[in-house]
């Protein structure tokens, strides 16, 4: 079987060709882990919000999941942490933009005062580990295998308070879910929702590998950085799950599974991809071409997470013009990232 630099190298098209099933492959996937994981939640009567938390979150961040622990495996570090930071500005200001432009988005009570603290401090945690390596002149892992345990046991303590609170209050939320959830999740046979999930997962570790592979080759070819495509081409094309998911539920009403799936996907894309990808391979500054940009990035990242918290806490909701203006911002961002 030829391997996959051998394919890439067949035609000077073939990296854009697999870059598109790639990115085909990420999206389908995701779109039955989804389907599968919801069926068989949706059987135990799991409210809307925490399946917006964990399984829609946890599914449709599985491409980021993918490229990340792809690209730490072949030692591309630079994709790794760029694609994470990427993501959750994408998830965000676009995702949460454009919803919010469709429908104001309502924000429940769990949200305001667990889920959206949580992601701040988790994604200033993340900001430390970088500013500490700075500080060091580059000398230190930004990210390393004990940092990387570190963010895996916080996901952890997120998953157990979680299920804490979700059954302290199980029959408040199953009231929530039975008012509108029906028409949002599917209901298959048990045996149809295992064989989503496995092929699910299946297409999603595949298209991480042609997408990573891919990727690297166009960065390449035009001169450009592993980072730069990460937070462009990549960040957008494994978030798009999330932006169909999330879309999807505001034009349904179904608030909760909509800022659900994008807090609880910036959460799993630090504390468990990262963490996973630091663990597998340490995560240096000092190996990565535009390192002070990276530091930039997770600053803005942080502001940016602390900006849509006051977007939600000021009204509990978040109107349409706090969606333009997210997505707004998010274009200038774009277009700076293309100057630098």
């Amino acid at each position: 079987m030829p391997s996959m630099t051998s394919i890439l190298g067949f035609s000077p098209f073939m990296p854009y060709i697999v870059l598109i099933v790639g990115f085909i492959l990420l999206i389908k996937g995701a779109d039955y882990f989804v389907d599968g994981c919801s069926s068989v939640a949706k059987t135990f009567h799991i409210p809307t919000i925490i399946i917006g938390l964990t399984i829609a979150a946890f599914g449709t961040s599985a491409p980021e999941a993918a490229v990340s622990i792809t690209s730490s495996l072949k030692g591309a570090n630079d994709m790794s942490v760029s694609n994470v930071i990427g993501s959750n500005l994408f998830n965000l200001l676009m995702v949460i933009g454009l919803c919010s432009i469709i429908k104001p988005l309502k924000v429940s009570g769990p949200i305001i005062k667990r889920d959206f603290p949580i992601c701040i401090v988790v994604t200033a945690i993340m900001l430390l580990m970088a500013a500490d390596c700075f500080m060091n002149g580059f000398t230190a892992s930004v990210i390393s295998r004990i940092d990387g345990i570190f963010l895996l046991a916080i996901f952890t303590c997120y998953i157990f308070l979680l299920i804490h609170n979700t059954m302290s209050a199980r029959k408040k939320y199953s009231a929530d879910t039975h008012d509108g959830e029906d028409g949002e999740i599917k209901t298959m046979s048990t045996g149809k929702s295992i064989i989503c999930i496995v092929a699910g997962v299946i297409a999603v570790l595949a298209g991480g590998e042609f997408v990573v592979d891919s990727a690297s080759q166009i960065a390449f070819s035009f001169g450009l950085s592993n980072t730069f495509v990460g937070l462009t081409i990549v960040a957008i094309g494994t978030s798009l799950p999330e932006l169909v998911t999330s879309i999807i539920a505001s034009f349904k009403g179904e608030n909760d599974l909509a800022l659900g799936n994008v807090v609880g996907s910036n959460l799993f894309n630090i504390l468990f991809v990262l963490g996973i990808a630091s663990t597998v391979s340490p995560i240096n500054l000092s190996g990565i071409t535009d390192s002070e940009f990276i530091l930039y990035d997770i600053i803005v990242l942080t502001c940016i997470t602390i900006l849509a918290y006051v977007f939600s806490l000021v009204k509990k909701n978040i109107t349409k013009a706090e969606g333009s203006i997210m997505v707004l911002i998010y274009v200038c961002y774009m277009i700076y990232i293309v100057i630098r």
